[in-house]
Protein backbone atom coordinates (compact mmCIF):
# COMPACT_ATOMS: atom_id res chain seq x y z
CA UNK A 1 0.00 0.00 0.00
CA UNK A 2 1.21 3.37 -0.73
CA UNK A 3 1.58 5.44 2.01
CA UNK A 4 -0.96 8.60 0.70
CA UNK A 5 -3.66 5.58 -0.50
CA UNK A 6 -6.54 5.31 2.62
CA UNK A 7 -8.12 1.86 2.43
CA UNK A 8 -11.38 3.79 1.79
CA UNK A 9 -12.48 6.78 0.78
CA UNK A 10 -16.21 7.57 2.14
CA UNK A 11 -18.39 10.51 2.47
CA UNK A 12 -18.56 11.05 5.67
CA UNK A 13 -18.06 9.22 8.86
CA UNK A 14 -21.92 8.31 9.46
CA UNK A 15 -21.55 6.48 6.32
CA UNK A 16 -18.90 3.98 7.31
CA UNK A 17 -20.69 0.35 7.86
CA UNK A 18 -20.19 -0.90 11.56
CA UNK A 19 -21.11 -4.51 10.85
CA UNK A 20 -18.39 -4.48 7.82
CA UNK A 21 -15.93 -2.92 9.85
CA UNK A 22 -16.57 -5.90 13.16
CA UNK A 23 -16.26 -8.08 10.56
CA UNK A 24 -13.08 -7.51 9.65
CA UNK A 25 -11.69 -7.56 12.63
CA UNK A 26 -11.93 -4.46 13.58
CA UNK A 27 -12.51 -3.67 17.79
CA UNK A 28 -11.12 0.38 17.87
CA UNK A 29 -11.52 3.49 16.06
CA UNK A 30 -9.04 6.59 16.53
CA UNK A 31 -11.18 9.54 14.68
CA UNK A 32 -9.99 12.87 13.68
CA UNK A 33 -11.94 15.96 15.40
CA UNK A 34 -11.84 18.89 12.48
CA UNK A 35 -13.42 18.63 9.77
CA UNK A 36 -14.41 15.00 10.53
CA UNK A 37 -16.37 14.98 13.44
CA UNK A 38 -16.60 18.32 13.93
CA UNK A 39 -17.15 21.07 11.22
CA UNK A 40 -14.08 23.42 11.38
CA UNK A 41 -16.61 26.14 11.42
CA UNK A 42 -18.64 24.82 14.06
CA UNK A 43 -18.77 24.01 17.68
CA UNK A 44 -20.38 20.26 17.74
CA UNK A 45 -20.74 17.77 16.05
CA UNK A 46 -24.09 17.31 13.47
CA UNK A 47 -26.44 14.47 15.08
CA UNK A 48 -25.96 12.05 12.58
CA UNK A 49 -22.23 11.51 13.48
CA UNK A 50 -23.38 11.56 17.67
CA UNK A 51 -25.40 8.74 16.54
CA UNK A 52 -22.81 7.06 14.73
CA UNK A 53 -20.38 7.21 17.74
CA UNK A 54 -23.76 5.70 19.66
CA UNK A 55 -23.84 3.15 17.63
CA UNK A 56 -19.86 2.43 17.45
CA UNK A 57 -19.85 2.13 21.32
CA UNK A 58 -22.78 -0.19 21.79
CA UNK A 59 -21.37 -2.50 19.35
CA UNK A 60 -18.40 -2.06 21.49
CA UNK A 61 -15.67 -0.65 19.64
CA UNK A 62 -13.12 1.24 21.75
CA UNK A 63 -13.17 4.95 20.29
CA UNK A 64 -10.50 7.81 20.64
CA UNK A 65 -10.46 11.30 19.01
CA UNK A 66 -6.77 11.71 17.85
CA UNK A 67 -6.34 15.84 16.68
CA UNK A 68 -3.80 18.12 15.54
CA UNK A 69 -5.62 20.55 17.05
CA UNK A 70 -3.65 22.65 19.75
CA UNK A 71 -6.44 24.22 21.57
CA UNK A 72 -6.25 21.75 23.95
CA UNK A 73 -9.84 23.01 25.79
CA UNK A 74 -11.65 22.84 22.25
CA UNK A 75 -10.40 19.22 21.59
CA UNK A 76 -11.06 17.71 25.13
CA UNK A 77 -14.66 19.66 25.21
CA UNK A 78 -15.58 18.19 22.02
CA UNK A 79 -13.87 14.77 22.85
CA UNK A 80 -16.39 14.59 26.42
CA UNK A 81 -19.47 16.00 24.61
CA UNK A 82 -19.01 13.10 22.29
CA UNK A 83 -18.40 10.34 25.05
CA UNK A 84 -14.58 10.11 23.95
CA UNK A 85 -11.13 9.88 25.06
CA UNK A 86 -8.89 12.43 23.20
CA UNK A 87 -5.58 13.05 22.14
CA UNK A 88 -4.62 16.86 21.07
CA UNK A 89 -1.59 17.88 19.28
CA UNK A 90 -1.35 14.78 17.53
CA UNK A 91 1.49 16.01 15.26
CA UNK A 92 0.10 13.46 12.47
CA UNK A 93 1.37 12.52 10.38
CA UNK A 94 3.65 11.45 12.91
CA UNK A 95 2.63 8.25 14.41
CA UNK A 96 3.23 8.49 17.74
CA UNK A 97 -0.36 9.79 19.38
CA UNK A 98 -1.68 6.95 17.00
CA UNK A 99 0.52 4.12 19.19
CA UNK A 100 -0.16 6.27 22.20
CA UNK A 101 -4.27 6.07 21.34
CA UNK A 102 -3.86 1.94 20.93
CA UNK A 103 -2.13 1.44 23.81
CA UNK A 104 -5.07 3.18 26.11
CA UNK A 105 -7.55 1.35 23.99
CA UNK A 106 -5.65 -2.21 24.51
CA UNK A 107 -5.55 -2.91 21.01
CA UNK A 108 -3.45 -3.46 18.34
CA UNK A 109 -2.56 -1.46 14.64
CA UNK A 110 -4.53 -4.78 13.10
CA UNK A 111 -7.46 -4.19 14.94
CA UNK A 112 -7.87 -0.33 14.82
CA UNK A 113 -9.12 1.99 12.08
CA UNK A 114 -8.10 5.69 11.79
CA UNK A 115 -10.78 8.22 10.03
CA UNK A 116 -9.69 11.14 8.75
CA UNK A 117 -10.30 13.88 6.33
CA UNK A 118 -7.09 15.14 5.40
CA UNK A 119 -4.64 12.69 3.27
CA UNK A 120 -1.51 14.34 4.16
CA UNK A 121 -2.10 14.24 8.13
CA UNK A 122 -4.60 11.51 9.13
CA UNK A 123 -3.87 9.01 6.10
CA UNK A 124 -0.01 9.27 6.74
CA UNK A 125 -0.23 9.05 10.06
CA UNK A 126 -2.44 6.02 9.86
CA UNK A 127 -0.52 3.74 6.96
CA UNK A 128 2.86 5.24 9.01
CA UNK A 129 1.46 3.14 11.82
CA UNK A 130 0.08 0.36 10.29
CA UNK A 131 -3.16 0.91 10.99
CA UNK A 132 -6.22 0.88 8.14
CA UNK A 133 -7.17 4.17 7.07
CA UNK A 134 -10.63 5.45 6.46
CA UNK A 135 -10.50 9.25 4.02
CA UNK A 136 -13.40 11.10 4.63
CA UNK A 137 -14.85 14.23 2.64
CA UNK A 138 -14.23 17.20 4.71
CA UNK A 139 -17.28 18.40 6.25
CA UNK A 140 -16.68 22.18 5.63
CA UNK A 141 -14.96 23.68 2.79
CA UNK A 142 -13.18 26.11 5.85
CA UNK A 143 -10.04 25.36 6.92
CA UNK A 144 -6.85 26.99 7.91
CA UNK A 145 -4.51 28.38 5.17
CA UNK A 146 -2.00 25.96 5.50
CA UNK A 147 -4.62 23.44 5.14
CA UNK A 148 -6.40 25.13 2.04
CA UNK A 149 -3.31 24.52 0.13
CA UNK A 150 -2.75 20.35 1.18
CA UNK A 151 -5.78 20.52 0.00
CA UNK A 152 -5.19 21.47 -3.68
CA UNK A 153 -2.40 18.38 -3.73
CA UNK A 154 -4.63 16.23 -2.28
CA UNK A 155 -7.52 17.12 -5.10
CA UNK A 156 -5.07 16.04 -7.59
CA UNK A 157 -3.80 13.03 -5.65
CA UNK A 158 -7.75 11.91 -5.10
CA UNK A 159 -8.50 12.28 -8.87
CA UNK A 160 -8.43 8.47 -9.64
CA UNK A 161 -9.90 7.87 -6.39
CA UNK A 162 -13.40 7.11 -6.09
CA UNK A 163 -15.67 8.36 -3.03
CA UNK A 164 -18.54 5.72 -1.62
CA UNK A 165 -21.41 8.07 -1.16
Amino acid sequence: MRIFSPKRYVASVDRIDLNELWAQGKRAIMLDRDNTLVPRDRKTAPAEICAWLDRARDKGFALCMVSNNWHRDQVMRSASELGLDAISHAMKPAPFALRAALKRMGRTAGEAVLIGDQLYTDVWAGNFAGVDTILVKPQTEVDLWYTQIFRIFERRALRDLTCEE
